[in-house]
């Protein structure tokens, strides 16, 4: 939603402000420069990537409209649902747990949390984990360790589409300059002719130029930090289950588990420890019931 108010800003405060001066809209009409930056950025994405990082830069930026899907319910989901499976494990010993986590997407447990269950990296990441735990035989220095590698890997991933955002809007401006001067090619073909029709020509041209550098700063680069932030925030949603993980390895209560995971959470989507202790506490009278 704030991107399309945040576009909506940048175009519409651009096109006021030039209709004001006695600019003609239909003159940036120009579907041909389009074509040569559009398809000379698409081609440098497909060249220094695959195609199928385009596509994913295209779904990356259609899920932005939705807003950044890591809110502080999602963390408070991912906090409840990690205290009722260490209180599971708790109370039954880690075989308990087996069921869980070798089939996590049936766990009757997971299902009750539908923002968690369907991060599928998340629940991979966390069932994989809590198997060798539940096998044993591995110390809680290299299970720290491994999920850091894990971690590590996966926000290289997630960081891709933002690296390529900024990249390519580094490159707009060069792609608007060849647009322009391609124009003044086709201008000085036709000197000699109407002088009006130079001067659409030589407009024509510097429409390249100002879409490259419009593109760059108003729409790659705040595309690409916009994307950054939500691959931070996944990156914080992983690391929260890593310190609730290890810390139920060491055999921390679950509540104290949970507060690990907690305190990784940047502030502003950060529950209250009240509002935590609250909802695992009521989650788990609700698991009684239901198993009375």
């Amino acid at each position: 939603m704030f991107v399309l108010v945040g576009l909506g800003i940048v175009f519409g405060s651009i096109l006021v402000g030039y209709t004001m001066h006695g600019g003609k809209v239909a003159a940036l009409m120009q579907y041909t420069e389009f074509i040569i930056i559009g398809g000379a950025a698409f081609g440098s994405v497909i060249i220094g990537n695959s195609f199928k990082a385009a596509i994913d830069i295209l779904q990356t930026c259609i899920g932005l409209l939705k807003g950044n899907p890591f809110k502080k319910a999602v963390f408070l989901d991912l906090l409840q649902a990690m205290y009722e499976l260490f209180q599971v494990g708790r109370k039954g010993g880690l075989i308990a747990l087996e069921k869980h986590v070798e089939n996590p997407h049936e766990s009757d447990v997971l299902k009750k949390y539908p923002s968690f269950a369907s991060k599928h990296h998340a629940v991979d990441l966390f069932a994989d984990t809590l198997k060798l735990v539940v096998m044993g035989g591995i110390s809680i220095y290299d299970l720290a360790e491994l999920m850091d590698i894990d971690l590590e890997a996966q926000q290289h991933e997630s960081m891709k589409v933002s690296q390529i955002l900024q990249t390519t809007g580094d490159a707009m401006p060069g792609f608007g300059i060849v647009a322009a001067v391609l124009g003044v090619v086709i201008t000085m073909q036709a000197i000699g002719g109407p002088p009006e029709q130079i001067g659409e020509k030589v407009g024509a041209a510097l429409v390249g130029t100002f879409l490259g550098v419009l593109l760059a700063y108003g729409i790659f680069a705040p595309l690409a930090k916009a994307t950054e932030h939500v691959a931070k925030c996944e990156a914080q949603y992983l690391a929260c289950i890593r310190n609730a993980v290890v810390a139920f390895a060491r055999g921390d209560p679950p509540l104290t588990c949970v507060e690990f995971a907690r305190r990784n959470i940047e502030p502003e989507l950060r529950p209250s420890f009240s509002e935590m202790e609250n909802a695992c506490r009521q989650r788990g009278k609700e698991s009684k019931a239901q198993a009375a």
